[in-house]
């Protein structure tokens, strides 16, 4: 038996879940998600805990139940509390700013780099710092990878956008060789 996959979910305050042709849909204060689970899963709510139960023992099968449990813990999380991933921009003159509903970003190119803010999802800038905040687990993720993917940083001075707290493996420059 998979050990995420048996795992109850509890439901906190102010969340339901209702089931709809084959559907789950979790309505929170933060807003509504919506998953259709392989028709092998099958997810229950029992009190206020959602258990995720597989018909048969098939791989796949046993695959798929950590990851339907997985998939409708962050829906519950996402829209009780909501996902907040935190960015930085290092190197000298590189800045972030919020432009209507644009995120404009000066990396060091001939030109200004801008990123169209997705719907469902809120971006903030203070400083050097980009918050990326939404109810989306998987979507939250996409746009900061996506974000990042501008300008990675570089490991010679470390320049680049990098996730807050992120290590990046420094490699030493060019030396000259004396004669």
């Amino acid at each position: 038996m998979s050990r995420i996959g048996k795992k109850p979910i509890v439901l906190p305050a102010q969340t339901d879940i209702q089931f709809q042709a084959g559907a789950v849909t979790v309505k929170g204060p933060k807003g509504i998600l919506s998953y259709m689970p392989p028709k092998e899963i099958t997810v229950e709510k029992q009190e206020n805990k959602i258990i995720c139960k597989r018909n048969n023992d098939a791989r796949q099968v046993r695959a798929y139940h950590g990851l339907v449990r997985s998939l409708v813990n962050n829906m519950v999380i996402g829209v009780s509390a909501g996902f907040k991933k935190s960015m930085e921009i290092i190197g000298v003159g590189y800045r972030a700013k919020i432009e209507g509903k644009n995120l404009v970003m000066s990396l060091g190119f001939s030109h200004p780099v801008e990123y169209p803010i997705p719907e469902g999802i809120s971006i903030t800038v203070q400083g050097n710092v980009i918050e990326v905040i939404g109810i989306d687990k998987q979507k939250v993720g996409a746009v900061c990878a996506k974000i990042r993917g501008y300008y990675p940083p570089e490991p010679y001075k470390g320049k680049g956008i990098r996730y807050v707290g992120e290590q990046v493996r420094r490699k030493a420059g060019k030396t000259v060789s004396k004669k």
